[in-house]
């Protein structure tokens, strides 16, 4: 047990030096863009105070969502995913899969779980021994199931999933940023010095040119360290946002959920718009701030109405909602409100369309009258 218990100590932490080598270049960049940038090369005051307002500002805003992506913790599954005491000594003493599913099947029966496996089973943790809801799944790294897990980030040093993927989103866009402020607002010095002089006394230099002094390799060095996180950070952001659009994690683009239909990629793609707020949240005032504002608990998220032909994969029309509604499995309050929403809209429709038709009847039948008198 003390061996095993210090190779975990061991792990955890060096599992923080990706942490820390991104601390040590972020506190070098404050320093080298801050001091021997703005307050060293610069000479104009005017440009100073600009360049440093709007530094700080990207610069609390991405130190701001890289905290909140590291230090939240992962949300798990609750206690009613667990199964009881004596369906769990019976599944433990259970050898036959086949029994342990009618097992799990049982226990499941209660819980909005809309998922299986690739064979059609319940999805059951036994490292963790919980029932797995929708979208979530187990990390090695963390050593716990997390809901709606998208993938375990070395960067941060923790598992991005439900409770901080607005964060994760947020610090790649804030980090992009602060990349791309910097690049562009060092530029024209990086020529500058690139182009300097190599006298070594500073007053025979140009008027135009700079001075030769240390600030010069601070200079470079922050140029080519922010182009290079900035091409690396890009890729990665635009991926990210690609998946938000789509309604996926990393795990679901490379495999695809499985439903009781049949595995669909877009099984949980409620379109652009919707999609986003599930992330985002509804109020567009917070979508820019690290804080939690994502739909949901973690545990249910609204799917979309696949036909049974997993294929197509397209969207079925449902034109007698108790029908379908009795030979579907109950739905989370989310996916009844959308669906409520979705039937008040077609009601909207078919009034103003049996309206239109009754006054076209109408007007015919009065031409008519008028042809004959």
């Amino acid at each position: 047990m003390a061996p095993t218990r210090v190779l975990r100590c061991c792990q955890r932490g060096l599992a923080w030096i990706p942490v820390i080598f991104i601390a040590l270049v972020v506190c070098w960049s404050y320093y080298a863009y801050v001091v021997e940038l703005c307050i060293i090369t610069i000479p104009s005051i005017g440009e100073k105070i600009v360049y440093l307002i709007f530094f700080h500002l990207f610069f609390i805003m991405f130190v701001w969502s890289y905290w909140k992506t590291i230090f939240t913790m992962p949300a798990n599954p609750s206690k009613e995913f667990c199964l009881p005491k004596a369906e769990k000594e019976r599944y433990e003493k259970e050898e036959r899969p086949d029994s342990q599913q009618e097992i799990l099947s049982r226990a499941a029966t209660s819980l909005p779980l809309y998922t299986r496996t690739g064979a059609g089973a319940i999805r059951y943790c036994d490292r963790c021994q919980v029932i797995k809801p929708d979208r979530c799944h187990h990390c090695s790294a963390c050593d716990m199931c997390v809901l709606k897990m998208d993938h375990h980030c070395p960067w941060v040093n923790n598992c991005v999933g439900f409770s901080n993927y607005k964060f994760f989103i947020l610090f790649l866009a804030y980090s992009l940023v602060y990349c791309l402020f910097i690049a562009a607002t060092v530029l024209q010095y990086f020529i500058k010095f690139w182009t300097l002089c190599r006298r070594k006394s500073a007053e025979n230099c140009p008027k135009n040119e700079l001075p030769d002094t240390h600030a010069k390799f601070h200079v470079l060095f922050l140029f080519f360290v922010a182009a290079m996180f900035c091409i690396s950070i890009l890729s990665l952001f635009s991926y990210h946002l690609w998946l938000v659009g789509k309604n996926r994690s990393t795990i679901e683009a490379f495999r695809a959920p499985v439903f009781r239909t049949g595995s669909d990629k877009n099984g949980f793609s409620l379109g652009f718009r919707k999609n986003i707020s599930q992330v985002f949240g509804d109020q567009k005032k917070y979508w820019l701030l690290p804080i939690f504002t994502s739909q949901g608990d973690g545990l249910t998220f609204p799917t979309r109405l696949v036909c049974a032909d997993a294929e197509q994969a397209t969207v079925s029309q449902h034109t007698e909602p108790s029908k379908s509604a009795a030979a579907m499995s109950p739905l989370s309050e989310s996916q009844n409100r959308l669906l409520s929403n979705e039937q008040h809209a077609n009601n909207i429709e078919d009034h103003l369309a049996n309206n239109t038709l009754k006054s076209a009847e109408s007007e015919t039948i009065t031409v008519s009258m008028e042809s004959e008198s």
